[in-house]
Order: structure tokens, then sequence, then C-alpha cells
């Protein structure tokens, strides 16, 4: 008896919220862990990005993340380390149905990225769907059209250009990187964003990315971000929670009063 084994592709959840200018909101993944990326994925948001830039789980390939969370239909993004195109084909070879790509400044990086992604004619990126096949499916064309690219605007010389960053084909969105737009501006990265040329650099982003009919990005509430124009929000992360969870266990252990001169007199008398 033979066994055929077929591959249908699955449409990817995100693009589609975005395509309909509708808003997405979703979760980061920064340890690199399968169990913690799967745990967050589960929670039912639209979009979890595992982070390769600045996580503390290397640059090793998300493979093991993306098995974990292929079962839970939130599409599953890699933010690679780098505009490379090995990084980016790396990743989506993996399983990943978009990509979150850093420090894009120009018309030409944004071009780089685009072709990365997408498969010829459109692009450059090399047919080997090993493992991506269970995902958006071994079709170059059905993938073309179901991959999302999306490109970060983090610094000054990238605002300056956001116009001709979103006008480029093959780009779907922006992702703000805030903390280091505020660096770039000579900015605190923590109290920075609050600044109001940091506001008004966000909102020149934001207005490039509708004139050109793409989404804009950004970590932070939901509901705050979305009145900005936002349609694409990371509403927390692991690493985020964890802390945020250890700091309501500590002011529940500070909240206990202990009567320190009753217990100590207690012990003397």
């Amino acid at each position: 008896m033979s066994y055929a084994v077929t591959t249908e592709a699955h449409p990817n959840r995100l693009r589609g919220i975005l395509e309909s200018a509708g808003t997405a909101v979703g979760l980061a993944c920064h340890t690199g862990d399968p169990h913690v990326a799967e745990t967050l994925a589960m929670a039912g948001f639209d979009y979890l990005y595992l982070d390769q830039q600045h996580s503390v789980g290397g640059l090793a390939s998300p493979v093991e993340m993306l098995r974990a969370t292929a079962r839970t239909g939130t599409t599953a993004l890699v933010r690679v380390a780098a505009n490379d195109p090995v990084l980016i084909g790396r990743a989506l070879d993996a399983g990943a149905e978009g990509v979150i790509v850093p420090n894009v400044e120009s018309a030409e990086a944004a071009r780089q990225a685009a072709a990365a992604v997408h498969y010829p004619p459109v692009g450059v990126r090399s047919w080997g769907p090993t493992r991506s096949a269970y995902g958006l499916g071994p079709d170059p064309t059905t993938v073309n059209g179901q991959v999302l690219c999306l490109v970060m605007i983090e610094t000054a010389e990238g605002v300056a250009r956001a116009k001709e960053i979103t006008a480029v084909p093959g780009v779907h969105g922006v992702y703000v990187g805030p903390g280091d737009l505020a660096v770039s501006l000579g900015l605190d990265p923590v109290t920075g964003p609050r600044d109001e040329s940091h506001r008004a650099a966000v909102a020149e982003i934001v207005a490039a990315c509708a004139t050109a009919g793409i989404a804009a990005g950004i970590t932070g509430d939901p509901t705050i971000e979305a009145d900005r124009g936002f349609r694409m929000v990371t509403a927390g992360s692991d690493v985020g929670f964890l802390k945020a969870g250890l700091a309501a266990a500590r002011a529940r252990r500070d909240a206990l009063t202990h009567p320190t001169s009753d217990i100590e007199g207690d012990a003397t008398a």
C-alpha cells in the first residue's frame, strides 16, 4: 500500500488582514525557545514574530520554533538579523510566512529585501521548499501572493526616504523601530519616543505608508497605536510578560507586612 503525501498551502492570515485594511495585533518572541513560542502562538493573536536580531537564542535556524507554531493558525514571522538574502531565504525556507528586515534606509535596500523574499520573476529567492512547502506551499506563484516583506525604518535617514522606501513594489509594510529611531535622533531610547521630534518622524512614516497603500507596524498599546494610524501592533513579548509577571509577584510580596519590632521583641523577651 502506498501513501501520497500532499502539501496543501494555507493563506497568510496576517497578509489577509492587512490587505483588507484591518488592524492586526501580535506578539514577539525574543528568547528563542520553542515552547515559549508555541505558548505565545496558541494565545490566539494574529501573528508572532520570532526575533533573530536581538534574540538571546542566537542566529541559528528558527525551524524548531516554526514547527511549534505551525498548527496554531497564527502567522509566523521572523525578524532576521540583517538585510541579507541568505538570512532571509533561510528564515522563509524554515517555514516563516514573512520576514521583518531591520535598518532599511533607502529604496535600494528595500528592493534588495523584497527581491530576497520573492521567487522569480519578481524576485531572486532560490526555490527549495523542503519545509516551507508545509506552510505557504511549494508553488512559487502562490507563495509570492502570500508571503510578507516588512522593512524597518529606524533611523533619521530612513525617515527622510520613507516615501521612496514605501513605494518599492513587493514591500508590504514598514515596521517602526522606535528605540533605534530615538537614538538616531539624538534622544534617549526609552524616553525619546515621547519627544515631539520623534512623534513627528513616526507620523511621516505612517503617512508614507498610507500614501503607498501598505501597513505601518510598531510595538505598543494596540488602541493607542491604532489611533496613530498603525495597522500592525505588537502588544507584548515573552521577555516583557516575564518581567511584568515578576514585578507583580514582587509587589505582592512587598505588600506583606512583617511586624519586625514585635518579632524581635518576642525573641528577646
